[in-house]
């Protein structure tokens, strides 16, 4: 994926059909990212805090779920991806890119996650943990490309 053109908050971008097939693959992996409470489990949390970290959950759950509504309606609309004879063209405005950005470290996060959090190389790779080994280098590679089109036109 290259950027063409960015001016006036409004970027356009040229991918091939088969980085337009892993965009859309990744983000059908959405969301990755556990629940808070798995993330941060401790032993010994007043009821309180149990009944804290619940509505936290809750309102967590209902933004992922409002997100995922919006990423199929992104994704659905004709104007977003225009096929050309070079492969498709992938237009978005900045506040779409941020909106994008967050998408895919979630993606990137929650398959790091998934991985176990490791600091450094995997030590083995097999079915088990090839796909989100997959999703945290493709949906960082993503991010990167958002971040210099972001970054350059700043």
């Amino acid at each position: 994926m290259i950027l063409l053109h960015a001016a006036k908050g409004k970027y356009a971008f040229r991918m091939s059909e088969s980085e337009k097939s892993l965009l859309f693959t990744l983000f059908e992996l959405y969301p990755r990212v556990a629940s808070a409470a798995s993330l941060s489990a401790r032993e010994g949390r007043s009821r309180q805090s149990k009944e804290t970290e619940a509505l936290l959950e809750e309102a967590l759950a209902e933004q992922r779920a409002e997100t995922k509504k919006q990423l199929k309606g992104f994704l659905a609309d004709g104007k977003r991806f225009e096929q050309t004879e070079k492969g498709w063209k992938f237009s978005l405005t900045d506040v779409e890119a941020e909106w994008l950005l967050q998408v895919l470290n979630d993606i990137r996060v929650g398959s790091w996650v998934a991985l176990g959090s490791p600091e450094e190389r995997l030590d083995e790779m097999n079915e088990s943990n090839m796909r989100d080994f997959w999703a945290m280098e493709i949906s960082g590679r993503f991010e990167m490309i958002l971040l210099e089109a972001l970054r350059g036109s700043s």
